[in-house]
């Protein structure tokens, strides 16, 4: 059981909302992954560099987080 979560911690680490779709939260998911989709976009089309990559660290951890407490 523990093993399972950390996995889906670093699956969701990986892709934000992989490890909640696998703990059986769907919706939460969807949501997390867009709002990664539209963040990779922002830092990237806003030229936002190590602030943008600080940025998109933390909602990576938040979402590994997420998912190994979810479990």
């Amino acid at each position: 059981m523990e093993w399972d979560a950390i996995i889906n911690a670093i699956l969701s680490f990986i892709i934000p909302g992989l490890g909640q779709g696998i703990n059986g939260y769907k919706k939460k998911a969807i949501i997390m992954f867009v709002i990664f989709v539209i963040l990779s976009f922002a830092i990237f089309w806003f030229g936002l560099g190590l602030i943008g990559r600080a940025i998109s660290l933390i909602y990576q951890l938040y979402a590994a987080y997420d998912a190994y407490k979810t479990y």
